[in-house]
This record gives C-alpha cells, sequence and structure tokens, in this order.
C-alpha cells in the first residue's frame, strides 16, 4: 500500500511539473541574440530615434539627413502632428567622426534653456508660408521636452533624439528643421 502512494505521489507531482513547465514556455522571456530588432530598436540605434517596442514590418523612414561639422549626421524619421497641439520630431544622431561628441552648441544661446545641457533645446521648426517659428516646448524647471545629455557620443555612435514643439496650423505639412550649427533640412509633418 506505502508503494502505491509513492507511485501516485511520483505521478502527480511528474504531471504538476510537465503542467508548469507547459505554462512557463512560449513567449516572452529575454530576446535572443539572434532575434531581429523591433522597428523603434532599430530605430533607437541605426537611425532616428522613435521610441516603443512595437514591431513593424515597414523600414525606418527617412525624413532628411543633415550634415555637419565634425562629421555628425542627424537623421530625422518621424515629425508627428498629435491631437494634444503639439508636433514630436524623432530621429539620429551619429557621429561619423574621430573624436567624441557633445552637443553642447545644440542647446542653442537662449540662457533660459541653459539647464538643458547638452540637448537638442536650441531646434527650431520654421513655418516659412506662415512666418512663424516653433521653439522646443519647455518643463516648469526650464528643461527642454526633448532628448538630454547628448554627451561623450562616440566614434560610429548613434542616438536616437526627439524633441517636442508647439504645433503649425494643420494646413502647414511641411516645415523646416533648424538645429543650431547645422544646415536646415525640409521635413513633411504626418499626422499622429
Amino acid at each position: 500500500m506505502a508503494y502505491g502512494r509513492r507511485a501516485t505521489t511520483a505521478v502527480a507531482c511528474a504531471v504538476v511539473a510537465a503542467i508548469t513547465l507547459a505554462g512557463c514556455g512560449g513567449g516572452g522571456g529575454d530576446k535572443k541574440a539572434d532575434d531581429k530588432p523591433s522597428a523603434s530598436a532599430s530605430a533607437a540605434k541605426n537611425t532616428p530615434g522613435a521610441e516603443g517596442s512595437s514591431p513593424s514590418a515597414t523600414p525606418t523612414q527617412v525624413l532628411a539627413q543633415i550634415k555637419g561639422e565634425q562629421d555628425i549626421e542627424v537623421t530625422i524619421n518621424s515629425a508627428i502632428r498629435d491631437s494634444d497641439g503639439f508636433v514630436t520630431v524623432q530621429g539620429a544622431v551619429t557621429n561619423n567622426g574621430t573624436d567624441t561628441f557633445d552637443a553642447d552648441a545644440w542647446v542653442g544661446n537662449e540662457t533660459a534653456l541653459a539647464p538643458s545641457g547638452a540637448s537638442v533645446a536650441g531646434a527650431v521648426l520654421v513655418d516659412e508660408a506662415g512666418k512663424k517659428r516653433y521653439y522646443v516646448l519647455r518643463d516648469t524647471e526650464g528643461k527642454c521636452l526633448c532628448t538630454m545629455k547628448l554627451l561623450g557620443i562616440e566614434p560610429k555612435e548613434t542616438r536616437p533624439f526627439f524633441a517636442q514643439f508647439p504645433s503649425p496650423p494643420e494646413s502647414t505639412t511641411s516645415v523646416e528643421f533648424e538645429l543650431p550649427t547645422m544646415p536646415p533640412a525640409k521635413i513633411s509633418i504626418s499626422e499622429g
């Protein structure tokens, strides 16, 4: 009789272990090295910095590429107008040079933006047709609503960035993106 109970207990334990293992498999977990990155991870690493983790079958869009001093390249992947009246520009900064790059000059000359430090706080959207300039938004502490701490970008390194602006009128679908020390670039605004 003791042998029968032990056998039943062993079978029950094996069933519970099998069910537990089956429930643990098939999803989630750590990403394997051979998994393909999502579109947003690809954007953050290779081209511009869209944030998020939804996979996408379409390749990362490039609205503009700007090449400036020290072989720094800025790629803009999106400029999306949301229903709350903001335009968010996302992209990436790539250091194609041989020296480490700090984006100190991109904060602009305005002293109120100094708390933002090395950032894209000096970026501007220019609506030429409407004859208006749109500056990066700020929080209550005067820091930009943009990527900060753009310091120590090593040669061949790419970092994502974003900057949020007040939205031009809905009739404005094309603006010029300007960043201190870099040439301007025409970009299209899409609806979010």
